[in-house]
């Protein structure tokens, strides 16, 4: 998810081109239908310090936020091979750190335990998170999330190098209002991949599906058939219930724009707004759809009007994902 902002933030929580599509599906499948996301960049950071197992670190200088290059000098990508590393060793550990853009040397004595050796620190892989799936493409099993891209701590877009989508289920709801904005709260449901991620881009996060996502295909609307007026959503708010909640269109901006704010939206939908206050964390890439067509997904939400947020037009996310708009979304334009 990146940064909460002084005036907007996107949903969730994360460019590379995924190879362009030969032959695109006439039809797309608007989805809605919330998953967990787990997003890797080939490294290791420290999440957090144990109090009792980390005094040893702590007082050694590590820090939360260090990123681990090497234990004694072997280099380290994954949490597994931090424990390994450590596990192994005999006396203190020098780590190597990027901390602020320097890196530094840092002598730890494990903590002794009955498992052996350990650092007594909590390690973080990547960003995990839970989004919205936003189209899937059942000719080329191509699928969408999010509408934007996924950053680092530092506010950057994720190098992602690897990633998987898994099956989730929404637990719980913290109502978004002025000034707070809201978050769905949820949890990984089977570790079997529903899909592969390939690429993270500002206009989203998109993959190769190992299982289909169900909906009923429509065609897609092109950015220039948006239009001011009543419109819907599909999302995930309780569950792995997928709904449609109405929503207004209030303003069109140009295609051009690239932040994920093609059109901004007020959610209208008396059910939506008495779960959530309106649009929340989570529901990022969650289906916009107007005059039977799919024209987009939700991105942002306005952090004093928690009711009203941004979308990105479908056209933008499917460009990002090097697929051609879809021919009958072409018609008559």
């Amino acid at each position: 998810m990146k940064k909460l902002g002084s005036l907007w933030i996107p949903l969730l929580l994360l460019a590379l081109v995924l190879p362009q599509t030969a032959n695109a599906a006439s039809l797309l499948i608007p989805v809605g239908q919330v998953v967990g996301l787990e997003l890797s960049n080939d490294t290791v950071t420290v999440a957090a310090i144990d109090e009792t197992l980390g005094q040893n670190a702590k007082a050694a200088g590590l820090q939360a936020g260090d990123v681990l290059l090497s234990v004694n000098g072997q280099s380290v990508t994954t949490a597994a091979e931090v424990r390994r590393a450590v596990s192994s060793a005999q006396g203190p550990v020098e780590l190597v750190v990027r901390r602020d853009g320097r890196e530094r040397r840092i002598q730890v004595e494990p903590a002794q335990t009955p498992e052996g050796p350990q650092l007594g620190v909590y390690l973080r892989q990547g960003i995990t998170g839970i989004g919205t799936v936003t189209w899937y493409d059942p000719e080329s099993h191509q699928f969408a999330c999010l509408g934007h891209g996924v950053n680092d701590p530092s506010g950057s877009l994720l190098a992602m190098t690897r990633g998987s989508a898994y099956p989730a289920s929404i637990q719980a709801v913290k109502r978004g209002q002025s000034g707070q904005p809201g978050q769905l709260m949820g949890t990984v449901t089977d570790r079997t991949p529903l899909g592969i991620l390939s690429a993270n881009t500002g206009s989203g996060v998109f993959g190769a599906a190992q299982a289909e996502f169900s909906g009923t295909p429509m065609p897609v609307g092109a950015a220039g058939e948006v239009h001011a007026g009543k419109a819907s959503i599909l999302s995930t708010i309780s569950g792995t219930e997928i709904r449609e909640y109405s929503v207004e269109i209030l303003k069109i901006y140009p295609k051009s724009r690239q932040n994920g704010r093609n059109m901004l939206l007020k959610v209208t939908d008396p059910a939506l707004l008495d779960a959530t206050g309106g649009i929340v964390q989570g529901m990022s890439g969650s289906p916009i759809l107007q005059d039977g067509k799919f024209i987009g997904a939700v991105t942002h939400v306005l952090v004093n009007d928690p009711t009203t947020g941004y979308g990105i037009f479908l056209e933008n996310m499917l460009e990002a994902a090097g697929s051609p708009l879809p021919l009958a979304a072409t018609a008559g334009r």
